[in-house]
């Protein structure tokens, strides 16, 4: 293949190499052996494509994303409730609204959409180049010289001329380009959809973190009210002579500390709130939410699915993959950069000194241009070094990100298997907290128990109810992140 291209650059450049073969530049006709010579080349041009294609690296995959012991409350299965629209999952159309919202004007989800856009072009730029280019040059040029004074020569010069340029893509540099540009682009998509699942987590994790809020908030409050009704009965018993100054000034603090629960909380209901405006795109303003319930009820049996489906569920590997082709495809534009590149030019038009003969003067010339790295201190050799480099760090950034996927994975379903658990024995202590707050003060009102005794009721059972609202806030939470682990949400 080699003789062959220096052969075609030899004719080419030199028509005494082959009489007859490029006749003088106003001649139109071209003839057969040139269309001949032409059609071998364009079979080279699909012969090959030199260098290593892209094979996917072999992962070691665990059988099951759980151990046997919690098979009876997730099991893995070719289904998996990830592949189930987000809005399945959030039935609260308030937190729905806020979801399409950010969806839509979320500034992170904007510049992906463009950076897609962006990556389209390039592609098609890498695609287009595999083609040849036609340009139209037109020209007029009115020169003349006197030398001496008396040899006026003008030598003015007109053109109208189409210009097809082709770098005909012998080893498959072209295809290389082609092949990484579109991976780069259906790596934005995926990008983009990665975005879009961790979006929605946010978006829902914030939520029911305000209503969460809202929730110990409302507690706080209703123990205030409760702190200042046991303040007015330890002051009238303090008054009266019954008891000392002690649990009448105790009662004051545990009324002043729950009284600095209020404001904290409402700052942090502040910054919760201006956080989701952030996510949706939007100024700081007030966020419409469901008020708080008191149990979410979860699934006895939830399908996960297996560790091979999640590597394709999930957008962030498969980005990471398509950054591996793209990296394997710039090995191969590197190394088949090392070989001859070989450009046709035609020219095809007409040229004339005067502007009104200009239609009676054909015009055509064909070129053939060969190029062959030959010394450059070992850039060539170095850039095709650096890019096997960087193709090896992607195989490492790919493994790391099976790596993040299954380690999320096993957390989110590591978590969901115990927050049952956690919620049930908070909620047990709560409803037993508040069985033995009622008793206190009924015998503290009959005088059979001290205040202290009292007070240490009222503390374990507002640390209960707070413990409780946790567990619930912690089981929606657990629901968004094993959705998410699973790659669920950027349908």
């Amino acid at each position: 293949m080699t003789h062959t291209i220096q052969s075609v650059s030899l004719i080419l450049h030199n028509p005494e190499a082959r009489p007859g073969f490029l006749r003088q530049r106003r001649e139109w006709g071209m003839r057969p052996s040139l269309i001949g010579l032409l059609a071998a080349v364009l079979l080279l041009l699909s012969g090959c494509q030199l260098g290593k294609h892209y094979t996917r690296p072999q992962l070691d995959l665990p059988v099951s994303l759980q151990d046997s012991a919690h098979a009876d409350t997730l099991h893995a299965d070719t289904l998996c409730f990830a592949d189930y629209p987000w809005d399945w999952l959030y039935a609260d159309t308030l937190l729905q609204d806020l979801i399409r919202r950010t969806l839509v004007y979320n500034k992170d989800m904007q510049m992906a959409a463009a950076r897609v856009k962006e990556l389209a072009a390039m592609k098609r730029i890498d695609f287009a180049n595999l083609f040849p280019s036609v340009n139209f040059r037109g020209y007029a040029e009115k020169e003349a010289d006197n030398y001496g004074g008396d040899a006026y020569s003008p030598d003015n010069q007109f053109d109208l001329k189409a210009v097809v340029s082709w770098e005909l893509d012998l080893w498959g540099k072209l295809r290389w380009a082609k092949d990484a540009s579109v991976a780069e682009f259906v790596g934005s998509i995926e990008s983009r959809r990665a975005l879009q699942m961790s979006l929605v987590a946010q978006v829902a994790q914030a939520y029911f973190e305000l209503v969460a809020l809202d929730n110990e908030l409302a507690i706080v409050r209703q123990t205030v009210e409760a702190r200042r009704e046991s303040l007015h009965l330890v002051r009238l018993r303090y008054e009266g002579g019954l008891i000392s100054e002690i649990p009448f000034r105790q009662a004051q603090v545990e009324l002043a500390k729950t009284v600095t629960l209020v404001p904290d909380l409402e700052r942090k209901i502040t910054l919760k709130e201006n956080e989701l405006s952030f996510l949706t795109g939007e100024y700081p303003h007030g966020i419409r939410r469901t008020p708080s319930t008191v149990d979410i009820v979860l699934p006895d049996n939830l399908p996960v699915g297996l560790p091979s489906a999640l590597l394709e569920r999930r957008p962030d590997v498969r980005q990471a993959e398509q950054n591996l082709i793209a990296a394997t495809a710039e090995v191969g534009v590197a190394y088949t950069s090392l070989f001859p590149s070989i450009t046709l030019t035609a020219h095809l038009g007409a040229e004339s000194e005067e502007l009104e003969d200009i239609l009676k003067s054909p015009y055509h010339l064909l070129s053939g241009a060969l190029l062959q790295p030959i010394f450059a201190m070992g850039k060539n050799r170095a850039r095709l070094k650096a890019k096997k480099a960087a193709c090896e760090r992607a195989a490492y950034a790919y493994e790391k990100a099976v790596l993040s996927a299954l380690k999320d994975a096993y957390n989110a379903i590591t978590e969901f298997n115990k927050i049952k658990d956690i919620y049930d024995t908070r909620l047990r202590l709560e409803q037993s907290a508040k069985s033995t707050l009622d008793l206190a003060e009924l015998q503290y009102v009959n005088g059979a128990i001290g205040y202290m005794d009292l007070l240490d009721a009222q503390r374990t059972y507002f640390e209960a109810q707070l413990s409780l609202s946790y567990a619930i806030r912690d089981k929606r939470i657990t629901m968004v992140n094993l959705y998410k682990a699973l790659g669920g949400g950027w349908e």
